[in-house]
């Protein structure tokens, strides 16, 4: 068991270089037998941190800063040495240097003794290339005007994210057309307990599903649409009582489907409507009975944002969309890349983030995003593939983590920007941390 967050801290930063410079870990994620066994400036350990130093400027100048100038390395050689690597090798860096980094002791934050999950989708975009659009498949798109239209690259990224201890759990980059709901079984369910309750949006609300999650003996809680359950659409237009207790069946259209796989054919469930602040109703399906009050339900579903915010640091924070490369490979790379280094912002600032909430003052503070980014890129490589000191590197971090938080105003309301607006934001006002 952890003593203190800081050794949750050394213990994330001493697996993670463990396994990047370990042999068996090498053999393994390497696509070739003779891939990285010569003594070459691009080893299987620096491909890695090159990875995880994604960065906005050219490929190119990233390799000059990384090496000796006098002994360049091209972009060329660092293309062809990627792709000696497996992307399988940055899922096992997250899930033993960071998932289980961050479940080993308990020591977690629980939401009535329960871990609380939210699972969802995003759309990514993708390097419009040949072999990205033959691996996930492309989305059509079009303006109502026939001079603008065509098809886009694009993937399916989910993940399911532990909201209050801010890590993925898991995380799977699907094809384009894939289903939000088959990737959420088949990819994240494995990964959940007991004690775990699973937050979904309104994409989710089915028959199948929730059956699923029952057989399982699952918590859960899911946003209604009006095209789910005809109760929901009934209190959806303010009709009946806010919280009702109701036996669904399934679609007489489902009914195989139910029975090949082995479901109940009856469940009981919890109907219960809040109300926004915008005055529109809110109508969510769960097992959750006696010992949740009804006006509970609005904050409990409200926790699911934090997925949201998952997201928003893969593609404005880590640039996810910028990709490195162009292959199929090299989005995969990415990505992986992406969610493990979320995840070892989150154990590194996991400490610090708490002392600055604790500080008196009119609003509460946190941890930079972009400053925290930039530390634990800049410093990549002596924190994960050097032997210097990681207790001393750790708190020199920490020292660049409590330089210049942010503050927290959450009672302020964001209003939804255009199209044109974003755009503007991305290409002239944003900052890029690395």
């Amino acid at each position: 068991m952890y003593e203190s967050e800081h050794e949750q801290k050394t213990e994330s930063v001493k697996t993670s270089r463990e396994l990047i410079s370990d042999e068996e870990f090498k053999n393994q994620h390497r696509t070739k037998p003779k891939a990285f066994t010569r003594m070459r400036k691009l080893t299987f350990s620096s491909v890695m941190i090159l990875l995880l130093q994604k960065s906005q400027k050219s490929l190119q100048l990233v390799l000059n800063e990384f090496y000796d100038k006098l002994e360049p390395v091209t972009a060329g050689a660092f293309t062809q040495a990627r792709a000696n690597l497996r992307y399988t090798a940055l899922i096992e860096l997250n899930q033993k240097a960071v998932v289980d980094v961050m479940y080993r002791d308990n020591n977690i934050q629980l939401y009535k003794g329960m871990r609380v999950l939210a699972i969802d989708g995003s759309k990514v975009l993708l390097p419009q290339h040949s072999s990205v659009i033959k691996e996930f498949g492309e989305i059509a798109y079009s303006n109502n005007h026939p001079d603008v239209q065509g098809s886009h690259a694009y993937g399916l990224a989910s993940s399911m994210y532990d909201v209050l201890n801010r890590i993925s759990v898991d995380s799977v980059l699907g094809k384009a057309r894939d289903y939000e709901v088959e990737l959420a079984v088949s990819h994240h369910l494995p990964h959940t307990r007991d004690n775990d309750l699973l937050l979904f949006d309104r994409n989710y609300a089915s028959y199948f599903l929730i059956a699923l999650l029952a057989s399982l003996g699952r918590k859960f809680l899911i946003r209604c649409s009006a095209a789910s359950f005809s109760t929901a659409r009934k209190m959806l237009k303010g009709e009946g009582a806010n919280d009702q207790t109701v036996t669904l069946k399934p679609h007489h259209t489902k009914l195989e489907e139910v029975r090949f796989n082995d479901l109940p054919e009856e469940i009981k469930v919890r109907f219960v409507r809040v109300r926004l602040e915008t005055g529109e109703y809110e109508v969510l399906i769960t097992n959750l009975f006696d010992t949740f009050p009804t006006e509970e339900f609005k904050a409990i579903y409200h926790m699911r944002w934090g997925v949201e915010g998952f997201y928003k640091i893969l593609k404005s924070r880590l640039t996810l969309e910028n990709f490195t490369g162009k292959t199929a490979d090299a989005v995969y790379q990415d990505f992986y890349a992406a969610v493990y280094l979320s995840g070892l912002e989150t154990i590194l600032t996991g400490d610090v983030n708490q002392s600055l909430s604790e500080k008196d003052t009119q609003h509460p503070q946190q941890v930079n995003h972009a400053v925290a980014f930039n530390a634990i890129k800049n410093k990549a490589f002596e924190l994960l593939a050097s032997d210097l000191d990681s207790q001393t590197l750790i708190e020199h971090l920490e020292l660049l983590f409590t330089s210049a938080p942010t503050v927290c105003r959450k009672e302020r309301k964001r209003k939804k920007r255009s199209a044109r607006l974003r755009l503007n934001h991305v290409k002239r006002k944003q900052k890029s941390c690395f």
